[in-house]
């Protein structure tokens, strides 16, 4: 069975068996309805996964990766903050009437920023640390910028990246202040093992240990009965994935240089409602 989905059970299993609930308190999200979206939590989950063993999708249902692919690339490679240049309705119900959702996401990481090699944004100074200064103990993003946070229309969920070098092995920790475990975990998981094989690739290097730290992690009331049937299916072994091995330049990946061969997820139809 594919690892991700053994630590998705797990996960799954310890915030219901040990969580704690919010019904008691007052809370920001609601569902379309107007109702209150309460959860079950647990504080502090680490995950580990090692890219040279497995691509970490679940097979317990289909993630979209293809989707998650083109928010990674609209966040990472276009630095966009407008649904307009993104291949997919996820961000809408967030934006203005422009498609702006603010000073959030792919804007923080545009921002130039003055160095003494010269002018870079965030993405740009990662590449050129893990070429340069792969020794270095400071290559890492951070897109919770508290001066712009009036002006971005979500707060970042997962909002840093730290990246470090190993001889010539890539290794990264993504740290994620909330985390709705149905609807986004494997989503994320997926898009960040992506980003490590890119900056891997490019930077002559090869993919290690894609460490997940959530610092909330929890499951909608309304989800739980879906998550109780889903961690119930059989899961599949984890499929392989292949890049197109000419891409040297990270804004020269497209969804075309990606591919997942025998990936074989169990068929789950059940719809997730969305919080917001």
């Amino acid at each position: 069975m594919s690892h991700a989905d053994l630590i998705f059970q797990q996960n799954i299993r310890e915030i219901l068996n040990n969580g704690v609930w919010d019904t008691d308190q007052e809370v920001r999200p609601h569902w379309e309805d107007g109702t209150p979206a309460h959860t079950i939590k647990k504080f502090g989950i680490v995950n580990r996964y090692n890219l040279q063993e497995e691509f970490p999708i679940l097979t317990l249902r289909r993630t979209y990766w293809k989707t998650a692919l083109d928010e990674l690339l609209w966040i990472w490679q276009k630095k966009s903050n407008n649904i307009h240049d993104l291949n997919a309705k996820i961000w809408d119900q967030w934006a203005d009437e422009t498609g702006s959702i603010g000073k959030a996401y792919g804007y923080q990481l545009g921002v130039k920023h003055h160095y003494p090699e010269g002018d870079m944004d965030q993405v740009d100074r990662v590449l050129y640390d893990l070429k340069h200064n792969p020794a270095s103990r400071r290559i890492m993003t951070n897109i919770y910028n508290f001066q712009d946070l009036h002006e971005m229309h979500l707060y970042p969920c997962a909002y840093s990246m730290t990246f470090n070098v190993s001889g010539k092995t890539l290794n990264a920790i993504l740290n994620q202040r909330s985390q709705d475990m149905l609807a986004a975990n494997n989503w994320n998981v997926v898009q960040y093992a992506l980003l490590v094989h890119m900056m891997a690739q490019v930077s002559g290097l090869v993919p290690g240990e894609l460490v997940h730290v959530i610092a909330d992690a929890h499951i909608y009331d309304r989800h739980v009965p879906i998550v109780e049937e889903l961690i119930s299916q059989t899961p599949t072994d984890a499929p392989t994935l292949t890049m197109d091995p000419s891409v040297t330049d990270f804004y020269a990946f497209d969804r075309n240089s990606f591919q997942l061969e025998g990936y074989t997820p169990a068929s789950f139809q059940a719809t997730i409602p969305i919080a917001i």
